[in-house]
């Protein structure tokens, strides 16, 4: 298991070795930058907005029906959805629910191009199939997540308010005062830094396990379950790490 493990993150460097390298035409390379951002991006906007307005409200539900205790103040409901949505939600949940979205559209995509032996006629050609296909992948979706990430901070805080204005369960003036108490800039530049490593972990991890797919659509639709599973796990282990190096 330890020796597979090496092994695999062995071909991973080799593999980013050949993905980070100065493409040979910097005008298609642009072109298709602007194609992945509007792929991988741009198309996630409305999955990130729905499911940010739902747990935005879900978080300040919970809240007011457990802050029970009169010693509590009543804005508590809106300063804790602010640090829920601020400090996990909309960076290390989000970013696990496109890991699905994302890692597996990535995967399942250069997997087809490796069996359909589109990717062997590029090498064939001479050309860095890996800086190809990948890099615009891993850039254009790197570049476009602290704008998911924003929004879905954006769109969660306006779930909670919502609740507060069509539901009798909180005021809208105390769930505003809550937002608004005690706010720590850094949690956002905290947050953004999160979803920046995540995003490279997704694309990266995700064009590894595609593009070495060996066999055929079977292995794809393996490659492409294999690419979220790591890559999700890698994205719970990267989240621990860097609460202890950003929030210490």
């Amino acid at each position: 298991m330890i020796t597979k493990s090496i092994k695999t993150f062995g071909r991973y460097c080799l593999f980013m070795t050949q993905v980070f390298r100065s493409p040979d035409k910097w005008k298609v390379f642009f072109k298709q930058l602007v194609t992945e951002i509007s792929q991988l991006g741009v198309d996630s906007i409305p999955l990130v907005v729905i499911i940010s307005i739902f747990i935005g409200a879900v978080i300040a539900i919970q809240m007011t029906i457990n802050i029970v205790s009169p010693l509590i103040p009543s804005y508590s409901t809106g300063l804790a959805t602010r640090e829920i949505l601020l400090l996990e939600f909309s960076s290390t949940m989000m970013c696990l629910i496109l890991a699905g979205k994302v890692g597996s559209n990535i995967a399942s995509e250069i997997g087809t191009m490796r069996v359909t032996e589109q990717i062997d006629a590029m090498d064939i050609m001479g050309i860095n199939s890996a800086n190809f296909i990948v890099l615009p992948k891993v850039l254009g979706f790197v570049l476009f997540v602290p704008v998911l990430c924003t929004l879905s901070m954006f769109v969660g805080l306006w779930g909670g308010w919502l609740v507060a204005e069509f539901t009798d369960m909180l005021t809208v003036e105390n769930y505003l005062f809550g937002i608004q108490s005690f706010f720590n800039e850094w949690y956002v530049w905290y947050g953004i830094i999160k979803t920046v490593v995540f995003a490279y972990i997704i694309a990266t991890v995700a064009a590894f396990y595609g593009y070495h797919v060996k066999g055929g659509a079977l292995e794809v639709g393996k490659a492409s379950t294999n690419a979220v599973v790591a890559s999700s796990i890698l994205i719970l282990l990267a989240d621990v790490i860097l609460t202890k190096l950003l929030l210490q």
